[in-house]
């Protein structure tokens, strides 16, 4: 691995696990002298962060982690349910036995984070699992949303998999186990069935996401509501 490509995986890790907070600065000198890069490689390290949604390149900041701010996250919101349920119906339909066996491999990664309740390395095994299902789905006009949508969702995911109460432990079990339900329509080819269970799981934790995000609930935007409503 070049000290690019490290640069590249860590600062990656960092902004998932909160290390580096939303919406911080990020100093190129201070990186420059941590990663043993120049200011060239860096500035190529930062470009591609920024193609891929970790940081944005502002004119009068310079490189900054990408904010979760409330606008943000309606968008978030708004979005999520309608990507993750057509990546999952076309990887129902297109998995390759040699992907099937990664997302297997990353399930088992994430049981042994819950097995300790490691809340960082269960959310980002979670991460790892949806990202090998968006693999699968093998739509280059999909992934890239996807992609964002998970940046999101991994860092939102450290409160999600923090279990400190009973009723914590059975969500995350149960969120276990719709990867478990995931795997076995994927590997069915059951479209239909994978995004049953992809609605469910979003279901499961967009109610611990809200809070995280904002006391009172979000509207959920992907069902237009019909009472009270003008037209």
């Amino acid at each position: 691995m070049t000290k690019k490509d490290a640069c590249i995986s860590d600062l990656k890790a960092r902004v998932l696990a909160l290390e580096l907070a939303p919406g911080a600065a990020l100093d190129e000198v201070s990186l420059s002298e941590s990663y043993g890069l120049s200011r060239t490689p860096l500035r190529e390290v930062l470009q591609r962060l920024a193609g891929e949604g970790y940081i944005s390149l502002e004119a009068n900041r310079g490189a900054v982690v990408s904010a979760m701010d409330i606008a943000a996250m309606r968008q978030f919101f708004q979005t999520a349910p309608i990507i993750y349920c057509a990546i999952s119906r076309l990887a129902a339909e297109n998995a390759s036995l040699a992907q099937l066996a990664k997302l297997k491999a990353e399930q088992f990664g994430f049981t042994q984070a819950k097995a300790v309740l490691d809340a960082p390395a269960m959310a980002l095994a979670n991460h790892h699992f949806h990202e090998t299902i968006g693999a699968m789905s093998g739509n280059p006009y999909l992934l890239p949303a996807m992609g964002r949508l998970l940046i999101d969702h991994t860092r939102i995911s450290q409160r999600f998999y923090n279990a400190s109460a009973p009723h914590d432990g059975v969500r995350i079990t149960q969120a276990a186990h719709q990867h478990d339900l995931l795997i076995d329509a994927i590997e069915r080819r059951s479209p239909e069935k994978a995004v049953e269970i992809t609605l469910d799981h979003w279901a499961l934790s967009r109610d611990e996401i809200e809070r995280y995000v904002w006391p009172d609930p979000l509207p959920d935007d992907t069902t237009r509501r019909t009472t009270g409503e003008s037209t």
